[in-house]
Parts: C-alpha cells; sequence; structure tokens
C-alpha cells in the first residue's frame, strides 16, 4: 500500500518538475491575416444584424396580421 502512495505522489510531483518547452518558442503574428480576420468579422456581423431585423420586420408583420 505505502508502495502505491509513493509512485502516485512521484508521478504527481514529477508533472510539475518536468521543463516546459512549449513557451519558450515565440510566435508573430502575421497583420495581414488579422486585418482579413477582422473584415471577415464585420462581414458577419452585419449579416447577421441584417437577418435579425428582416426576421423581427417579418414577425411584426405577421403578428400585425394575425391580430387585425
Amino acid at each position: 500500500m505505502k508502495n502505491t502512495v509513493s509512485i502516485v505522489k512521484q508521478k504527481l510531483v514529477s508533472k510539475y518538475l518536468e521543463a516546459d518547452t512549449s513557451y519558450t518558442q515565440t510566435k508573430s503574428p502575421d497583420i495581414n491575416i488579422l486585418l482579413n480576420r477582422i473584415k471577415v468579422n464585420k462581414k458577419n456581423e452585419s449579416r447577421k444584424k441584417l437577418y435579425f431585423s428582416a426576421a423581427a420586420s417579418t414577425g411584426l408583420i405577421i403578428f400585425g396580421l394575425i391580430i387585425f
């Protein structure tokens, strides 16, 4: 029983003692990719606003026809 506890403890401690090499690599962002992503996000956002406005207008028209 004591042996399994020590093995588990060693495994837990070894996780924190290992050197993490993934943080040493620096990645420089490409400005064109970021600007294109912003353009695509703006385009998608304007489409969503247009679709929402069309759906809300259609809903109001249908609601008005049902009531009157």
